[in-house]
């Protein structure tokens, strides 16, 4: 399994931004209704992620997402807007990003199997998201190989409305990279890794890095949760 998640990790593709995110209604998506706090992160007008509400005030997204494709440089925080639940042309909640905290150990421009697992970054909004709009989703532990997740995700195909991708496999999960069949495409960085029960609330287990091939199929690679993500909450708090 080692040697298939290097050919992974070769062969990612960062699948964070390009074409400018205000541009017009993407395909038909899935409906939102109790998925709101997934949202898109609109990065200056010139690109695009996908996030989550996790805390009233706080959202969570991949590292990558903060810094420019073209010159390579961090983002100013404050020109990112988060739509939380965009669903054609309405969100139920958009702010501005007042402060981005990304993890310590990632590296801009770095690629590699034990660059994934740092790729995420908390981001505090300038204004709390009451609970009574959007209610934000609970994180959980990373889910072991075998184990069924979803991935919902905005995209450059579906930029105004978002798309479900449910029951994928977790074919490798390890402590720098959890490796699932979702297939995602450019700007679904930082969409959530679900696992769901019926009649539940879904919980936030990984976060999508990247896109790549493991045996010329399409898999999608995110990083893990753990105590880190823990102090980067401290730290944008």
């Amino acid at each position: 399994m080692r040697r298939l998640i290097g050919i992974a990790a070769a062969l990612v593709i960062g699948c964070s931004a390009g074409a400018a995110a205000a541009g017009g209604q993407g395909a038909a998506g899935q409906a939102v209704p109790g998925w709101e706090a997934v949202g898109r992160l609109n990065i200056g007008g010139r690109a695009m992620c996908t996030a989550t509400l996790i805390a009233p005030d706080l959202v969570l997204t991949a590292a990558h997402c903060m810094y420019d494709i073209r010159h390579g440089r961090q983002v100013n925080p404050r020109s990112i807007k988060f739509e939380a639940g965009l669903n054609g042309r309405q969100s139920k909640a958009a702010r501005r990003v007042a402060r981005a905290v990304i993890h310590p150990g990632y590296r801009h421009g770095q690629t590699s199997q034990f660059q994934t697992g740092t790729d995420i970054a908390v981001l505090r909004l300038d204004r709390a998201i009451s609970g009574d709009v959007v209610r934000p989703l609970s994180l959980a532990a990373a889910p072991e190989k075998g184990a069924q997740v979803d991935v919902m995700s905005y995209s450059h195909s579906h930029a105004t409305r978002p798309r479900l991708q449910s029951a994928c496999q977790v074919i490798a999960a390890r402590q720098s990279s959890v490796i699932t069949t979702c297939r995602v495409e450019y700007g679904a960085s930082g969409s959530p890794v679900l696992q769901t029960r019926p009649g539940r609330m879904p919980k936030l287990v990984s976060v999508i890095s990247s896109k790549a091939q493991m045996g010329g199929k399409r898999v999608s690679l995110a990083a893990p949760l753990g105590h880190d993500l823990q102090k980067l909450i401290g730290q944008a708090g």
